[in-house]
């Protein structure tokens, strides 16, 4: 099972288009369900999550805790990705001092 696991500094009132850009699993190599966690180390990070052409979480607060999302309990969201899908995770910080985010997407091939 393929696993994306991040860790970005978002600075102060800025965005991350896509944690994800240059990780071998950015396109999905087959149709997968995707298991995904975003947590804030602070509140203040935003996240919108996108999967081909489909919105899977439109800009929202992220969970707040000081290390990556608890697996299975804290992998809030799920879709299932065609294969050459592009899978984007964006991090906006809302807040006048950076904050690191932490992903984990979890790839199953279907």
């Amino acid at each position: 099972m393929p696993v994306i696991q991040k860790e970005t500094s978002v600075a102060a009132n800025a965005t991350v288009e896509n944690v994800l850009s240059g990780s071998a699993f950015e396109f999905a190599r087959a149709n997968q369900l995707l298991s995904m966690g975003v947590l804030g180390a602070a509140a203040g990070i935003n996240v919108t999550i996108t999967v081909g052409d489909q919105i899977i979480l439109e800009e929202s607060p992220a969970a707040v805790g000081t290390d990556y999302p608890i697996i299975p309990d804290e992998m809030y969201y799920n879709d299932v990705a065609a294969m050459g899908d592009r899978i984007v995770v964006k991090l906006r910080n809302t807040t006048g001092g950076a904050i690191v985010g932490r992903t984990i997407v979890q790839a199953t091939n279907l």
